[in-house]
């Protein structure tokens, strides 16, 4: 059994913490996060790997993208092998228009079954009636090309010394 704690990201503290069974799949933990937070789980969504410090990385999507083959999905990622030891983390953005964008953390992995699972056990903060705004804000990359103020424009004078209405 999981206790899973999934948190939105928002000014307001929204926080639920649910218990599931360790089998289940990143599709069905998908519907209990949606149903936790009240929302009907029919918008496309995907879990994100992520490090300690919540750096998202590889996705997981709702359903296998792949042309060929088996690809991943969140119904071929059970949670046991994705999330095996308490504190393993996953970003998961459910709405791709509305980006309603969580946390979700592993908090107790116990080897107790119990029934009627999933099962909310914390619910902290009502969810607001419209997603937080987005920043995306992205690192200033070295294009090689420096600052504008660093270029040598041997051809400055060019337009000073050249009439463009002559012609």
């Amino acid at each position: 059994m999981y206790k899973i704690r999934v948190i939105l990201d928002t000014k307001e503290d929204v926080i639920r913490t649910i218990l599931v069974d360790n089998n289940l799949n990143l599709e069905d933990l998908h519907a209990t996060i949606a149903k936790a937070f009240g929302f009907g789980g029919r918008e496309m969504a995907s879990f994100y790997r992520t490090d300690d410090e919540w750096e998202q990385g590889e996705e997981i999507p709702l359903f296998n993208m792949e042309e060929i083959g088996e690809g991943i999905s969140m119904k071929t990622c059970i949670l046991n092998e994705t999330l095996p030891e308490e504190g393993d983390k996953l970003i998961y953005v459910y709405d791709f228009l509305k980006m309603w964008t969580f946390y979700v953390e592993v908090i107790e992995v116990s080897a107790d079954k119990k029934e009627d699972l999933p099962q909310i056990i914390l619910t902290v903060g009502e969810i607001p009636s419209e997603a937080p705004e987005k920043e995306f804000v992205a690192e200033k990359l070295d294009d090689g090309f420096g600052d504008e103020e660093d270029i040598d424009d041997e051809f400055g004078h060019f337009d000073d010394d050249y009439d463009f209405t002559e012609y």
